[in-house]
């Protein structure tokens, strides 16, 4: 097993509450500013950070952030040159209010303003995400079902083999019309 292989299989709180104390060090910010910036609790900052919470991806979202950082960088160690993230493996976070799961396939390498996850989602609650980084744009292709995506004000229906572009620095959604919608979304940071 080697040590890339030892950091796939700790447990993403793990990987999330490492990453965290790390980007919170290196921005120089208070556990308090950071919460403060975030618009979530001291208490649960300091639960990601000790490992013990068990975070939606609009926590995580909002914490990126508060800490200027792609959302990949909470969860991608560094990888071999090669990659193979087989079907069903990969870190998965779940939207708290929406039937939406988002699978990091690619972080950005050094030097690339991107990040590539696989989305899925249900009918139902739609996937409704906050402004992210200043300058981001997301690019998602929908593979199978049908969804409305794009800018909060004006989505767009999207079915299989179709491709939008929007920024990401404006609220936005994600929202199945039929069983099985899934996806690949594409982020782009200024």
């Amino acid at each position: 097993m080697t040590e890339h292989d030892s950091a796939q299989s700790a447990p993403p709180q793990e990987a999330i509450a490492a990453a965290l104390r790390r980007e919170r060090a290196r921005s120089g910010m208070s556990l308090t500013e950071v919460a403060r910036r975030a618009g979530v609790a001291k208490s649960t900052l300091s639960q990601l950070e000790s490992g013990t919470g068990n975070p939606s991806i609009e926590t995580l979202w909002a914490l990126c952030v508060a800490l200027g950082i792609p959302f990949s960088r909470l969860l991608d160690p560094p990888r071999p040159q090669v990659q193979v993230i087989r079907a069903g493996e990969g870190p998965v976070l779940a939207s708290a209010h929406a039937n939406y799961h988002a699978t990091l396939l690619a972080a950005c390498p050094p030097n690339a303003r991107r990040d590539i996850y696989l989305v899925s989602a249900e009918p139902g609650q739609a996937r409704e995400s906050e402004p992210h980084l200043h300058g981001e744009i997301e690019h998602v292709i929908l593979a199978a079902g049908r969804a409305l995506v794009g800018p909060d004000d004006a989505p767009v229906e999207l079915r299989p083999g179709d491709y939008i572009r929007y920024p990401g620095d404006q609220p936005h959604i994600f929202s199945a019309l039929e069983p099985g919608t899934w996806g690949i979304q594409a982020s782009e940071y200024g």
